[in-house]
């Protein structure tokens, strides 16, 4: 998917990839989805998140977390002085830390809950789109709060570029237990077969 370069392409990238996410969720069985996220036998990913998120919820509410980080901070930069993305003491160094803290928060938020709360603040993440324009959202320097980025490609990594994160991951789970299931049922046919 290229990566959006303007206002329209923004909301369409945006809304595409969350409706592909919903019908990705809404597609996996019961049992997968509310199994806790499983990657092979012995699987260690690189990053931090592959540890982290321990099944589906973990995985909605860390999407949630990033879009109020958004809105908080569009928010405090429209309304007062000048305030970084990141709320203190966390920078771009240690947003990793502040990952663990959001999975902290939710270990007691349902699943269903989860997935009301991502609905509704993917909602309001394409309102605040919405009302900036082209140019606000793309050309470099129209805000000094953005720094030397842009305020779409903000947008662009709170919403579709973070939904690719997250379908990536459910994806490697889908296949990881489709996998297992295969092997599991190939054992005991093999083991059904050793008893006749």
């Amino acid at each position: 998917m290229a990566r959006p370069k303007s206002k329209c392409e923004l909301i369409d990238a945006a809304d595409n990839q969350f409706a592909k996410l919903l019908n990705l969720i809404h597609s996996m069985e019961a049992g997968t989805r509310n199994a806790a996220l499983f990657y092979g036998p012995g699987f260690v990913g690189k990053e931090a998140h592959w540890a982290r998120d321990k099944n589906l919820r973990d995985i909605l509410v860390h999407l949630y977390e990033w879009h109020q980080l958004l809105l908080d901070w569009v928010d405090a930069n429209r309304t007062g002085p000048s305030q970084p993305f990141l709320p203190a003491p966390y920078n771009w160094k240690t947003y990793g830390e502040l990952n663990v803290v959001f999975w902290r928060k939710h270990q007691d938020t349902p699943y269903d809950k989860s997935m009301e709360m991502v609905c509704k603040s993917h909602d309001q993440v394409m309102e605040l789109i919405k009302s900036f324009s082209d140019k606000e959202l793309f050309e470099k320097g129209c805000f000094t709060w953005t720094g030397t980025t842009t305020l779409g490609s903000y947008c662009i990594s709170a919403t579709s570029s973070h939904y690719d994160w997250a379908m990536k991951k459910l994806r490697a789970h889908i296949k990881a237990l489709k996998a297992e299931g295969e092997r599991t049922a190939l054992q005991d046919r093999a083991g059904q077969r050793g008893k006749n």
